[in-house]
């Protein structure tokens, strides 16, 4: 842990102190992204013990929560490239993940936006979810995706316009 005061430096990423700030609403990202608690648990978890390890390599340690935050993604994205090919290979059961007890807690509506946004494109249901869900400006969540800032809001406005053709509420 660091004092107050002393500035990060390249061998001094307090890791600790991001997981403690962040790691809710990285379990949520994730959750998003692959549809059960357990495995959104995983993933985050996964992204901040690589991020411990590789502390040292850091190359801008101020941007330590943008390369967890895409860690984060990208472990979602394996980790549904391997649903993928299990599914291919074999049918497996696997349960919905709404619930009775989570249906009822979401209310109807909210159930239909989240349905609706998991049958978005990759891209743009990350994008959606990076703004609205965790509040991010178009500069980082361009840096979070790796691209354009310009890409990103045209991902968004996309994303946007399909998900209101999805729900029937196009103006």
């Amino acid at each position: 842990m660091l004092s107050h005061g002393e500035p990060l430096t390249r061998d001094r990423v307090d890791v600790a102190t991001l997981f403690a700030e962040h790691h809710l609403g990285l379990v949520r990202l994730a959750l998003l992204m692959v549809g059960d608690q357990a495995t959104a648990e995983d993933v985050v978890q996964e992204a901040f013990a690589r991020t411990h390890a590789g502390r040292r390599r850091l190359r801008d340690p101020e941007r330590t929560l943008t390369y967890i935050r895409s860690a984060v993604l990208n472990g979602s994205r394996s980790v549904l490239r391997r649903r993928a090919v299990a599914f291919r290979r074999a049918v497996p059961y696997e349960p919905s993940i709404w619930s009775a007890e989570h249906a009822v807690l979401l209310g109807e509506e909210r159930r239909e936006v989240l349905l609706a946004l998991r049958g978005l494109p990759r891209r743009q249901r990350e994008a959606l979810t990076l703004r609205y869900y965790l509040d991010l400006s178009d500069l980082e969540i361009a840096e979070t995706m790796g691209v354009g800032a310009s890409t990103a809001r045209s991902t968004i406005a996309r994303g946007l316009a399909a998900l209101a053709r999805v729900l029937g509420e196009e103006s």
